[in-house]
This record gives C-alpha cells, sequence and structure tokens, in this order.
C-alpha cells in the first residue's frame, strides 16, 4: 500500500517511537479503536465516540499562518486569525515531537470529486476513528493511485497535544493552523472532526478561486430524473443534507461543492449528518447509512443498550454521524452534476418573519447570498445555547479566506444572464418567534421544494411581500395556503409588522460593511 522508502514520516519532523499504521482497512480501523476504548459498536454496526471536551467547531481559535503569500491576500480580521511564521515553527516542532511518541494513522485520500482539481491529503492521527473519520468524508484512492500517492496538502491532528496560549501565541489550549505556503494543516488540543473537515474547505476555498476561478459553495446538490441539478445553500442546521437526501433525485454531495463553467462537483467523498432527533420515518436514507462503517460522534445510549437515542443531547446538540457517499444508496457517480437550474437559499428565520418559500429575482438573490441570514443552531459551535440572529457571507463566512466579495461577484458572474431560478426557502419559525411560534414541519418543506423543482410552485401566481418584496406563491400542493405568506400565520398582525421591521433593519445594518469596503476599495 506504500513505498519502502516512504514507510516513514520523519520527512515532517516526526520520528515515530510507536507503531504507524498507513491506509488500514475499515474493519482494521474500528477493531483498533474498540481495542484502544476509544469507541464502541452500536446496534446497527456504526462505531460511536465521543469527541470529549469540545462536540463542536472552535472558530476563534482557527489562525492562517500570515506570511508574503498571505498576507495581502487573505481577508483577515474576525474570521481569519493570524499566526507569525516564527510561532508556528514553534508550534509544529512542539506538536511532533508530540506525535512521534504516539501511534499513529495515516490516511490517504482526495478532496474534489472533478479529477481537473483534484488535490492529494495525507491526514496524519493519533485516533483510529479519526483516520476513519477521514476515509469516510473525503474521496477514497483506489489501491494502485495509493502506491504512488504524493501529497499536495498534510494535516497533522493531534488532539492530545495542548497548546499553551501564553509562549504559542494562541488564544486557547485547542487550535486549527493552516499553512499555504507549506500546505500544511496543524491540529491540536481538540478531536471534534469537524475541524479536519472544515480546514481543508478553507483551503479549497482560497485555491479554486484564484487558481481555478471556480466557485466553491456551503452547499448541497443534487440531480433529478432529467438530469437537473439543484443546490442547496445553508449553515449547519438549516436543512442542507436533509433536502438534498431526496429519495426521488440522485445525491451529489450533503456540504460542499464547486461550480466551474459547467458543472456542479462535490469536494468530499461523503456524508457527515446531524443525528438529533433522527429517525426511519423522517429521515430513511441518513437513517439507513448509519451502519458498519459509520462513525458516530457524541451519541448517547439507551439504558444498558447499544441502541443510540437520538432525542437525547445531554451531550450536545450536535451529534453527528460520518459515513461514505455511497452509503446512500441514490447517488451521482461520479458526483459531478451539470449546472444548477435550480437554487435553494435555505435559512432558519427564528424571528418567524420570512416566507416559507420565495422566489429571487438576480438581485435579490445577490443580496441574500452575500447577507447569509440565519440562526445559528444550538451545538454546533461552542457557546450556541439556542438559536441565535446571524449574519454569515455566502452561507459559509467562517471558512472564507477570501474577501466575501470575491465569492459574492463569482455567484453574480454565474447567474447574469442564466434561466437559473433562486428560491429563499424558510425551514426556521412560522406564526411567531422562537418560543412563541412553531417550526416549519419538514413535510411542508419537502413539499415546497419538489413542486419548485417539478415547476408547479406558483401556477396559481405570486404575490409579492410588501417588506422585503420577494415573490411568494399563493399556493403549493400539500401546504396550507395560510403558511405561504407568514403574516398570515401570525395571530397578531401588527407585531408581525414590527419584527419585520427589525428584522429589515439587521439586513441594512450588516449590508453597511460590504458598502464600506467597496467605498474603502474605491479610494484607494
Amino acid at each position: 500500500m506504500i513505498n519502502r522508502e516512504q514507510a516513514s514520516l520523519s520527512y515532517l519532523g516526526i520520528e515515530c517511537n510507536g507503531s504507524i499504521h498507513w491506509n488500514i482497512s475499515t474493519f482494521d480501523l474500528i477493531s483498533n479503536a474498540i481495542r484502544d476504548h476509544q469507541c464502541q459498536l452500536t446496534s446497527s454496526g456504526a462505531l460511536a465516540c465521543n469527541t470529549g471536551k469540545f462536540t463542536g467547531r472552535s472558530p476563534k481559535d482557527k489562525y492562517i499562518v500570515a506570511d508574503d503569500l498571505t498576507e495581502d491576500s487573505i481577508w483577515w480580521g474576525e474570521v481569519n486569525h493570524k499566526l507569525s511564521t516564527e510561532s508556528f515553527e514553534s508550534l509544529y516542532r512542539k506538536a511532533t515531537l508530540y506525535l512521534s511518541s504516539r501511534n499513529l494513522y495515516v490516511r490517504d485520500v482526495f478532496a474534489c470529486a472533478a479529477e481537473a482539481y483534484r488535490l492529494k491529503i495525507r491526514v496524519v492521527t493519533e485516533n483510529a476513528w479519526q483516520s476513519l473519520f477521514a476515509n469516510n468524508l473525503f474521496l477514497r484512492p483506489k489501491t494502485q493511485e495509493l502506491s504512488k500517492f504524493a501529497a499536495d496538502w498534510t494535516i497533522l491532528s493531534a488532539p492530545g497535544f495542548i497548546g499553551d496560549p501564553k509562549v504559542d501565541d494562541i488564544r486557547s489550549e485547542n487550535f486549527t493552523v493552516i499553512n499555504f505556503k507549506k500546505k500544511i494543516i496543524l491540529i491540536g488540543g481538540t478531536a471534534y472532526s469537524g475541524e479536519i473537515k472544515k480546514a481543508v474547505f478553507t483551503v479549497l476555498n482560497y485555491i479554486l478561486p484564484q487558481d481555478r476561478e471556480v466557485l466553491p459553495m456551503h452547499c448541497s446538490a443534487n440531480v433529478g430524473e432529467g438530469g437537473d441539478t439543484a443546490i442547496f445553500f445553508g449553515l449547519s442546521g438549516t436543512g442542507k443534507t436533509t433536502l438534498s437526501a431526496d429519495p426521488m433525485r440522485r445525491l451529489i454531495g450533503d456540504d460542499e461543492h464547486a461550480w466551474d463553467a459547467a458543472s456542479v462537483f462535490n469536494l468530499e467523498g461523503g456524508c457527515y449528518a446531524k443525528c438529533v432527533d433522527l429517525s426511519y420515518e423522517k429521515e430513511p436514507q441518513i437513517f439507513n447509512a448509519i451502519r458498519f462503517g459509520a462513525l458516530l460522534e457524541n451519541v448517547c445510549f439507551h439504558p444498558k443498550r447499544q441502541v443510540v437515542d437520538y432525542t437525547d443531547t445531554s451531550t450536545t446538540e450536535n451529534t453527528r454521524a460520518a459515513y461514505p457517499i455511497h452509503f446512500i444508496d441514490n447517488i451521482v457517480v461520479p458526483s459531478v452534476g451539470r449546472a444548477p437550474e435550480n437554487i435553494f437559499m435555505l435559512t432558519a428565520d427564528a424571528f418567524g418573519v420570512l416566507p416559507p418559500i420565495s422566489k429571487l429575482n438576480e438581485a435579490q438573490a445577490m443580496y441574500h447570498f452575500i447577507s447569509g441570514y440565519t440562526s445559528k443552531v444550538a451545538g454546533t459551535e461552542i457557546g450556541i445555547k439556542e438559536p441565535q440572529i446571524t449574519f454569515s457571507a455566502c452561507f459559509g463566512e467562517p471558512f472564507l479566506p477570501l474577501h466575501p466579495l470575491r465569492y459574492a461577484s463569482m455567484f453574480g458572474e454565474k447567474l447574469r444572464g442564466s434561466s437559473i431560478k433562486v428560491w429563499l426557502v424558510n425551514t426556521g419559525w412560522t406564526g411567531g418567534s422562537f418560543g412563541n411560534g412553531e417550526r416549519i414541519k419538514l413535510e411542508y418543506t419537502r413539499a415546497m421544494v419538489s413542486a419548485a423543482l417539478s415547476g408547479q410552485l406558483g401556477r396559481l401566481g405570486f404575490e409579492k411581500h410588501e417588506l422585503f418584496e420577494m415573490e411568494m406563491p399563493v399556493s403549493c400542493p400539500g401546504v396550507p395556503a395560510e403558511l405561504l405568506n407568514p403574516e398570515n400565520a401570525w395571530a397578531d398582525k401588527k407585531e408581525y409588522q414590527a419584527t419585520a421591521r427589525n428584522l429589515a433593519g439587521e439586513f441594512r445594518k450588516n449590508f453597511k460593511r460590504f458598502q464600506a469596503y467597496e467605498t474603502q476599495k474605491t479610494h484607494c
């Protein structure tokens, strides 16, 4: 599986005193994880692990090395924090010294399903289940490809290595550092697997627009019987995975894609689905994918049984399942579709203001793309206990190393002059704000999306939202008509109007930061 001269990690500064397990089988990874008391098998055959102190991403502890390559290209600020070259080298030496004393697992994988853009990644971890995660989430090379594998990028994940904020120039004991010049991702102090996944996404968000003029997107995607592609933008918890796992359509991917001149392609080779309240009745494809070879994170069990209780969120709201995409029956192989005909922007509106579905014109689509409004869902990030209003540019601001207007400009070029239909879908609340209204039923959202895809939606016409001016359908098969205009679902119409005006004000306030940036560029 690996050339003899490559059977060492000394080229990374790791002089391993333990064993190095190179690209071992799924069975062996699971066996080792159980043997080392890291994980346990569940009744479905899936492996269950606990990620420890961190059960979500820690965006404030993500750093990019500032050097002559990145200093003038990265969008520095609240999203992308600087780390000096000197601090990185010091942290790297300590982390590799730590890893030298551990048994290690090496996993060679690809990113980007379109071969023209393929990225070779070597993932070095200290836990067997982390290697299983990498195997499940990324694209898996064939045996002949492994024999001559030469990594473009390397990830070193050392959950047991604790940083020292006093000397390492970091905020906390945990960290994720991306070094674009050396093509290394260094992760320490956290075992949450999402840090591996989203660090790679951040790298691709830097490489693809600059080197290839390709738009990376935080979205899911699927294909209909006629070959029509639909993409679903949205932050975690808004329904990307759920809505794209449609038994009537084939799945391209559930979270990260890119759009070139003629196609949409998956950046990954697996799915990372949220599991809270998961059931066969609501999400049969995801439920059935949780079997031997899948990895469950931070789930709880029924007492004295190996049966997972998906309703139990006592560990975290952010319970997850990581599985290879082929665990879903209805998929596109390879994970590539043609350019989209329908785009759905998903938002979990905690204020109950936005319509369950509405049609956007080109200008509105641009506005909502750069705004990326939603409510953060509990558990995905540390400290989030209940939904909070947020604006996440391009529906993926935490993963954007370049300024959001770079991606928005590319998105606008894709829409310009096209026949693409863009829809805003509220998967959040109706009839009132969070705490008073109720969550829009999944069956209604599915019905609205299906009607939009089939062309049935709005056959009886649309009406314009008085404040936001998007077009709301007056009818949809399978959905009560009174839900389609959100004001009609509120008992107190004046309260709705006041809440809507407040939300519109938040939109305007958020948009000023992009207007200010454009003004600054003009005067430079």
